[in-house]
């Protein structure tokens, strides 16, 4: 692998979920008690998943004042910065880039309620318009 990964597995995803929920600073013991139930990852896998979440630098630890062997891990990267990484690299893996074919092939088996359509063509409508308000280069209503 030439590029180094940044973005969490999976099973990494399911820690950072955890942080992110939480919104404060845990212990590997705090997580491994919040995602008790909810995986079958042991302790240990959980602790060299947390790791190699600090080698991807999407966490960060000190050591606890009281208690040297106690490490407290706070996230670097919230869930939105994630998604959006891990939104681009599968856009770039499977459709060349191309947001458009992605999002196309993700909703081209589903019934939307109508809801949902229009919560998408607020999103679109969105994405279309740059911050000043103005339509982005190139598009057109």
């Amino acid at each position: 692998m030439s590029k180094r990964e940044t973005t969490p597995s999976e099973s990494e995803w399911q820690i950072m979920e955890a942080f992110w929920d939480s919104g404060v600073p845990l212990t590997s013991s705090e997580i491994i008690r919040r995602l008790a139930g909810n995986t079958d990852m042991t302790p240990r896998m959980v602790r060299v998943l947390m790791n190699r979440l600090c080698q991807k630098q999407l966490l960060d630890f000190v050591v606890d004042e009281n208690d040297a062997r106690v490490y407290i891990y706070t996230p670097l990267k919230s869930r939105d910065e994630c998604l959006k990484e891990k939104s681009n690299r599968f856009a770039d893996s499977y459709f060349s880039g191309s947001h458009a074919n992605a999002a196309a092939a993700l909703l081209k088996n589903v019934t939307l309620t109508e809801e949902q359509a229009e919560e998408l063509k607020s999103i679109l409508e969105t994405c279309r318009f740059s911050e000043t308000g103005r339509e982005k280069e190139g598009q057109g209503k």
